[in-house]
């Protein structure tokens, strides 16, 4: 039953990455650590706030 723990938490994990979710949750600590005063940004103001840094860093396309 313990390798099957191992690999339920190692898919989990896997999964949590690829979703990004892993990304928010180091995000929040890293923003709790550094602005404690400050509100943490909810999922969807997280994601927007990356949506329009990808955007802005990006180089011209033509379309």
């Amino acid at each position: 039953m313990t390798v099957v723990r191992e690999v339920v938490g190692v898919l989990r994990r896997y999964v949590r990455e690829l979703t990004g979710e892993a990304a928010y949750d180091r995000y929040c600590a890293r923003h709790r650590r550094r602005h404690p005063q400050a509100p943490v940004p909810t999922r969807r103001e997280y994601q927007r706030m990356r949506e329009l840094r990808s955007e802005g860093a990006s180089p011209g396309r033509c379309c």
